[in-house]
């Protein structure tokens, strides 16, 4: 993005589990908000509303969507506590089609004991979708909250499945 990095952009996109608004400054995608979210969010009013300065994310999401693309390659720019990032940033790690525990990524960060804190932090994703907390489900392989709600997060995982099995239509 060649956009000045203080001004914050937004818009709006279809997808299968409704409208996402995308949030970028001049550093990368900051937040991807669901239409229906358990934390509500509302637009800065200095933020400035425009399709092009997103338009490097928007097209990712929809080959995402359309089953072509496993992994994002966006500068991506999240705002949050140091250890927020490590959460953030280990879950972009966390392989296409593939579920883990919240005990397994306290592990995976060398903090097999923060398992609460793992869940707060992952709670608070800014970036669902592109960083994949949807991944990431209870000890007991039970789905656990999501801020698009347990059927966004249900949709996600499915649509991996059949992905990563070759059955984009089953």
């Amino acid at each position: 993005m060649t956009n000045e990095p203080d001004t914050v952009y937004y818009d709006e996109m279809d997808s299968p589990v409704g409208t996402l608004r995308l949030v970028a400054d001049g550093r990368g995608l900051r937040e991807v908000w669901f239409e229906r979210e358990r934390h509500p969010k509302k637009a800065h009013p200095g933020w400035v509303r425009a399709a092009a300065p997103l338009k490097f994310a928007r097209v990712q999401l929809e080959e995402y969507f359309a089953g072509g693309r496993q992994h994002f390659e966006l500068p991506l720019h999240p705002v949050g506590t140091p250890f927020q990032l490590e959460v953030w940033h280990a879950l972009g790690r966390i392989p296409y089609g593939v579920t883990i525990s919240y005990g397994e990524l306290a592990r995976r960060i060398d903090k097999p004991l923060a398992v609460r804190a793992v869940g707060a932090a992952n709670g608070r994703n800014p970036l669902p979708i592109v960083l994949p907390c949807h991944r990431v489900i209870g000890a007991d392989g039970s789905l656990t909250g999501f801020g698009g709600g347990l059927p966004t997060k249900r949709y996600l995982l499915d649509l991996e499945q059949r992905t990563a099995h070759g059955d984009l239509f089953g």
